[in-house]
């Protein structure tokens, strides 16, 4: 099948069209959870899916806050994340028990904070850089690397899904 890109509703093409590679991105992971399979389950060493779905929405609140919005996490971002995501070991937290739609909705609650806060963005202020102590970023490349942060876990889903003998069937 072949896409064509179409700009995110947004009044500034640069915007619209991070905006549309993002929920590319999440349409594919999306895709990449349809189905029956265990989201707790992984092989020796790796994470499960639950955890990469958890992992993928943290992050996203993570660069959202801290470095574009530059403000403190809402509260209701501990109901949804109860969890630190990385454990001591610097290793993602194991995050089971909870379904997939669980971890659907938490992306979803994620997701349309990030398209509020970009909804009425300028282009300066997408490409103002904001500046951190151990770096500068700006808005736009935050939308492109948290696109390839989730396109390249997807590729892990669907590996897991493999291995589990639940591979997403492909039309």
């Amino acid at each position: 099948m072949r896409e064509l890109v179409v700009s995110h509703r947004h009044p500034v093409p640069e915007i619209g069209a991070a905006l549309w590679t993002l929920e590319e991105a999440r349409r594919r992971t999306h895709e990449s959870v349809t189905g029956l399979f265990d989201p707790d389950v992984a092989p020796a060493g790796l994470n499960a899916i639950g955890t990469l779905l958890y992992h993928i929405a943290a992050i996203e609140l993570d660069w959202l806050f801290t470095e574009v919005r530059q403000e403190d996490f809402p509260d209701e971002a501990a109901r949804w994340f109860p969890v630190d995501v990385r454990d001591e070991a610097g290793r993602l937290s194991a995050v089971v028990g909870e379904t997939v739609q669980h971890h659907l909705d938490r992306l979803g609650w994620v997701r349309a904070l990030l398209l509020d806060t970009f909804e009425h963005m300028t282009v300066d202020d997408f490409v103002r850089p904001r500046s951190l102590p151990r770096y500068d970023v700006t808005p736009q490349w935050v939308l492109a690397h948290l696109a390839l942060h989730e396109s390249n876990h997807k590729g892990q889903i669907l590996t897991l899904r493999t291995l589990q003998g639940r591979a997403v069937r492909r039309d």
